[in-house]
């Protein structure tokens, strides 16, 4: 084993430790932090078995409906301070244009949620991991605010918090200083819930936004992207992101 070796499995080594340690600290009311990286439920563990993810279908997304990006900023506690490069954004709309047909789509864009996401390849502190069942998220603890990840993710799908942030849900702990993006709502996944989301987009009437398993057969999402033709953003990558786009 070389130096650099020797220096990985001690850096591993101590997150782990220190990961134990923190057990029992809390992030939030109700929220701890090996709760949140291995927890489906209280007291279960995530499953390898489950591979959460979204399919997004563009024909039924209205251009310029915010139904999905203000439902997510209300429940995880986003602000606009009024000042739109320094905001948090979760999830954003994209417009897009084909130049030659002329043909336009409205595309949601968030955290992609990959099987191999590149921000946590690039984390030096471990901060950006990826849970059992796919979904990837920061650990507020160990965050220096070095913004690696967000500059390694393709998607530009983090971005770090400048405010002071107040009045927080108490079930999605923001800090300073800390770089953050979308979880999927891990904590309404947790408690068998849908993500904020694709709650509103369906209340409005839309439904454009499906979630659940993709490694459940019987999922609706699962038999969706079976029997249609769905994209990926950036697939060239190999990244296999949780994410499909129908008509996209």
């Amino acid at each position: 084993m070389n130096a650099d070796e020797k220096d990985g499995h001690g850096r591993r080594g101590f997150l782990a430790i220190s990961a134990a340690t923190l057990g029992g600290v809390m992030l939030a009311s109700g929220v701890r932090l090996i709760e949140v990286a291995s927890a489906r439920a209280p007291g279960t563990a995530a499953s390898k078995q489950v591979r959460w993810g979204l399919l997004i279908d563009t024909q039924k997304c209205a251009s310029g409906c915010e139904d999905c990006v203000k439902a997510c900023a209300t429940e995880n506690g986003i602000k606009d301070t009024g000042r739109p490069r320094t905001d948090a954004q979760w999830i954003r709309k994209v417009e897009l244009k084909d130049r030659r047909s002329g043909r336009t789509l409205s595309v949601p864009v968030m955290c992609q949620h990959c099987e191999r996401p590149p921000c946590v390849d690039v984390c030096p502190t471990g901060a950006s991991f990826k849970r059992a069942d796919g979904i990837v998220l920061v650990d507020r603890h160990t965050c220096i605010g070095c913004r690696y990840c967000m500059m390694a993710c393709p998607y530009k799908a983090r971005s770090i918090v400048f405010q002071d942030v107040t009045d927080q849900n108490p079930d999605v702990p923001r800090g300073k200083g800390c770089v953050e993006g979308c979880t999927l709502c891990v904590h309404r996944i947790d408690r068998d819930r849908q993500p904020a989301c694709v709650e509103a987009c369906a209340r409005a009437g839309h439904n454009a936004m499906i979630f659940g398993d993709l490694n459940d057969v019987q999922s609706e999402i699962a038999q969706r992207v079976a029997k249609f033709s769905t994209s990926k953003i950036r697939a060239d990558l190999r990244l296999n992101p949780g994410v499909h786009y129908q008509g996209l």
